[in-house]
């Protein structure tokens, strides 16, 4: 038997979100290093249907844990039976996705298997047969390697935007659902689920978004976000912006992208007059297509742009809108 990867198959109202399929596609990319299999776990109540979806990509097993008490995410609920689970399938790694939820119970479910969690990792390598795992530190402006130490299995998370959840792979055939009993008492759930966690009070959730306009200090006045607006809205897209924007309210605090704000990974991040800090390219660096717009040639973002276009964002982008719409219409 192949060792196996064990994926945390991370939804919210029996719906896998796009962070989970990047994370599928982290296993499997895993998988094919170390030959291994790959092997999903699905937690909830009435999830079957996510099972399902599940089954189609190329697994070897979908593992579903159905319980009305795990209806709603506890950090005790969700530990105790992926503790069960792992400490029965004794997987070589277990993949997450590096979300608010795995943030809050990866460390307990770590701690109570007495194994090591690397977490909001970019990527991985083999080195001389070991395997290599790269994060971020001081935001974003160093890199540091880690292996995993001790017994395995070791506990991954990725960031978002690491693989791209379009690069999942499909099984020839329909992996096999297997229903997993599930022992949880609700003595053994000890906190109650309280208001899902937000940015701000009426967040975007920009993770979702598939275009991103932001905007940067070149948009000069508050007055001037109307024209990113309707780009942004010719476009079809989410507005973003970097910090100093939200700082000075221009935007609220949920349009932040950033070390401190979202981390996104758009297939289009459109940059208007952002200058690029290496706190706001933490944020961004992973969308699959970033053009920026600005003035200064010398702007951090053209580093990491696929297209670079060096003008006044204000004679760019009123034609930019226009033509958009043209194209739209024809």
């Amino acid at each position: 038997m192949p060792e196996e990867i064990l994926l945390f198959a991370e939804n919210q109202g029996g719906k896998l979100l796009r962070s989970g399929w990047e994370a599928l596609a982290a296993a499997q990319s895993l998988a094919r290093e170390i030959g291994a299999s790959v092997t999903a776990v699905v937690l909830g109540a009435n999830v079957s249907a996510l099972a399902s979806a599940l089954a189609g990509a190329d697994l070897q097993e979908v593992l579903v844990a159905d319980s009305p008490l795990l209806a709603e995410y506890t950090a005790d609920g969700f530990t105790y039976v992926l503790r069960e689970i792992i400490q029965s399938r004794k997987p070589r790694f277990v993949v997450f996705s590096h979300t608010y939820q795995v943030r809050d119970f990866a460390p307990k479910l770590a701690t109570a298997l007495g194994r090591a969690l690397v977490s909001d990792c970019l990527g991985y390598r083999k080195e001389d047969g070991r395997l290599v795992f790269v994060r971020q530190v001081f935001q974003g402006k160093f890199s540091a390697d880690l292996e995993l130490a001790g017994d395995l299995p070791g506990l991954v998370s990725f960031q978002a935007g690491t693989f791209r959840e379009d690069s999942v792979r499909r099984g020839s055939a329909a992996s096999k659902v297997t229903a997993i009993t599930v022992s949880v008492t609700p003595e053994q759930i000890r906190t109650k689920p309280g208001e899902r966690f937000r940015e701000a009070k009426q967040a975007v959730d920009l993770t979702q978004a598939e275009i991103i306009v932001a905007v940067g200090r070149g948009i000069k006045a508050p007055e001037n976000l109307e024209l990113a607006k309707k780009l942004a809205e010719a476009l079809g897209a989410e507005v973003g912006a970097s910090r100093p924007i939200c700082d000075s309210g221009w935007l609220p605090i949920d349009r932040q992208i950033g070390s401190s704000g979202q981390t996104v990974a758009p297939k289009l991040y459109l940059g208007l007059g952002v200058s690029g800090a290496i706190q706001h390219q933490v944020g961004m660096k992973g969308a699959r297509t970033i053009v920026a717009v600005n003035k200064d040639k010398e702007a951090p973002i053209f580093e990491i742009a696929t297209f670079g276009i060096v003008g006044d964002l204000f004679e760019i982008v009123p034609p930019l809108i226009e033509e958009i719409k043209k194209l739209k219409a024809g």
